[in-house]
């Protein structure tokens, strides 16, 4: 099985290794990453200005590539889903920006948000499922005790996304098992940890890092995950805590012996 692949810039830059460990990883569970060529970033942030055209056409240009193909568009970036998949939204739903877009765009017929977005866990679940990523493991993560970190653009707003529950979801948790993991459920793995004014408020960033790291803690967790960049980088530079965060990726391909287990 192919899909289509928008990796996003950090992926393709500073944390180039966890595209290796998610390209790695599909090779072993038997699908492939087919990399959209020519793809620019999407921002980074979905624009909230109903007349912001300009910023969407990049996430519309990704979308008609895997059209095109006839494949699904698969994104590993919590920030890229988000925004590729809300601007695919406006495409299907809002005539007026469906139909600008388009007017800036040379296709061969108009883009209109056929295409599936589907972020690399909806595929474990969904397409793979986590029983048989369960049979795939041959380094289970016995022992570890793992929080998992949601923060906010995974699961927000619900309707558009539909990725899992956005009050209590259970995805990643559901992951952690399959990699033989204990799954550590905590009060803070849904809220915001600052990222975006982690730069320019970094008193206030390290407040909510620190709220979320100790309540993981509190309730056991001794490592994070999470499938965001920029989280994974708030948390690990901003909290005074010692618990390290590891992005889901990573501890999928430790787990699957595409990269050699940590002690």
């Amino acid at each position: 099985m192919k899909y289509s692949y928008y990796p996003g810039c950090t992926l393709r830059t500073k944390a180039k290794d966890l595209d290796d460990y998610a390209r790695a990883s599909a090779k072993a569970l038997g699908f492939e990453l087919e990399e959209i060529e020519d793809w620019q970033c999407c921002g980074g942030v979905y624009p909230l200005g109903s007349d912001e055209i300009a910023t969407k056409l990049s996430s519309v240009r990704a979308l008609n590539a895997a059209k095109e193909k006839g494949q699904e568009l698969v994104t590993i970036c919590s920030a890229c889903h988000h925004v590729i998949k809300r601007v695919n939204d406006d495409m299907r739903n809002a005539e007026d920006i469906c139909t600008r877009a388009n007017n800036y765009m040379e296709l061969s017929e108009p883009y209109k948000g056929e295409t599936k977005v589907l972020h690399y866990l909806e595929v474990l679940r969904d397409r793979v499922g986590f029983d048989e990523l369960k049979k795939k493991v041959v380094n289970p993560l016995t022992g570890k005790k793992i929080g998992a970190y949601y923060g906010c653009l995974l699961l927000r707003p619900g309707k558009i996304l539909g990725f899992d529950d956005p009050e209590n979801p259970k995805i990643m948790e559901d992951f952690i098992r399959a990699i033989g993991a204990e799954p550590v459920i905590y009060p803070y793995r849904n809220e915001c940890c600052g990222g975006y004014i982690s730069l320019k408020e970094k008193d206030m960033a390290r407040s909510m890092c620190d709220k979320i790291t100790e309540s993981a803690e509190g309730f056991g967790a001794d490592m994070l995950i999470t499938a965001c960049p920029l989280c994974m980088y708030n948390l690990n530079k901003s909290s005074e805590r010692e618990i390290p965060v590891y992005y889901f990726t990573e501890l999928l391909a430790m787990a699957l012996g595409v990269k050699e287990v940590q002690a």
